[in-house]
């Protein structure tokens, strides 16, 4: 195998159609697994990935604020949820590929590539499980308007490996495990087991992608001497100042390797206990 690792994720970032940039995601993916199995892996190397991410014309990139909002409970409400985590899926497959291509300088270990090119694959399996659902429906992912900050969080901390696991798995994909829950009500609550499976699934493996974060970030805290806590408050408040929001799923995040003295001391609101 000639081609290196990071010239791999720099591949699938460059690839712009969302279908397209998952298959190579698949592939790639399968290909470091399978070399890695049999004691072959290829160089991790180098590689130059773009500041953003290859993207579809489509959807529409809008502000926050400017984002339609829809009654969840109406056909066109589950659809633009739908759509909504299709769009956070897709960044989630370039934000785990362009971790492993961004941060090569930094010798680390194998076991850090294993986990981000498995959750970039996993993240493709969830892009598409949820444009099957939105094209079941009579939508695709595309027709509707969606959130041009996705990528901020990457560009911060472009040059801080650090901010990137605080913020991306351990802040994001935390939040995910918090709000997940209820999205599969509303849709047993229309009777559709199709997309409650798919969004099963997404809230089973995303537990683990918190916990890739929570362990590298422990990991290099542990290589630099410094404490764990102390420094994602730290990082937190510089890369996401908006704080954490509760509820929180402390179930799902304790099973991810976060405990609450982690998130509650940045939570918008906080309980008595921590007032």
């Amino acid at each position: 195998m000639s081609q290196t690792l990071a010239a791999m994720a720099e591949e699938v970032l460059r690839t712009a159609d969302g279908r397209e940039k998952t298959a190579l995601s698949h592939r790639h993916a399968a290909r470091w697994q399978e070399a890695r199995a049999a004691g072959t892996p290829p160089a991790i190397g180098h590689a130059a990935p773009p500041d953003r991410p290859a993207r579809p014309a489509r959807p529409d990139l809008l502000d926050p604020r400017d984002v339609p909002r829809r009654r969840p409970g109406s056909p066109e409400g589950r659809i633009a949820i739908l759509h909504a985590i299709a769009h956070i899926e897709l960044n989630a497959v370039d934000l785990h590929w362009d971790m492993v291509a961004r941060f090569t300088g930094l010798d680390l270990p194998p076991g850090f590539y294993d986990d981000w090119v498995k959750a970039a694959d996993e993240e493709s399996k969830h892009f598409n499980l949820v444009c099957d659902r939105l094209e079941a429906m009579g939508s695709h992912y595309g027709a509707l308007p969606a959130h041009a900050g996705m990528w901020r969080a990457a560009e911060d901390t472009a040059k801080d490996i650090m901010g990137r696991l605080a913020v991306v798995p351990m802040v994001l994909e935390a939040r995910g495990l918090d709000v997940t829950p209820g999205m599969i009500r509303i849709f047993q609550g229309a009777k559709d087991p199709e997309t409650v499976a798919a969004l099963e699934v997404i809230y089973a493996e995303e537990v683990a992608h918190v916990a890739y974060g929570a362990k590298w970030f422990n990991f290099l805290c542990g290589r630099r001497g410094i404490d764990p806590t102390a420094e994602f408050h730290a990082l937190v408040r510089r890369y996401f100042p908006g704080g954490t929001k509760a509820p929180f799923n402390e179930e799902k995040r304790a099973e991810a390797g976060m405990p609450p003295d982690f998130y509650w001391p940045l939570a918008d609101t906080l309980p008595a206990a921590w007032s």
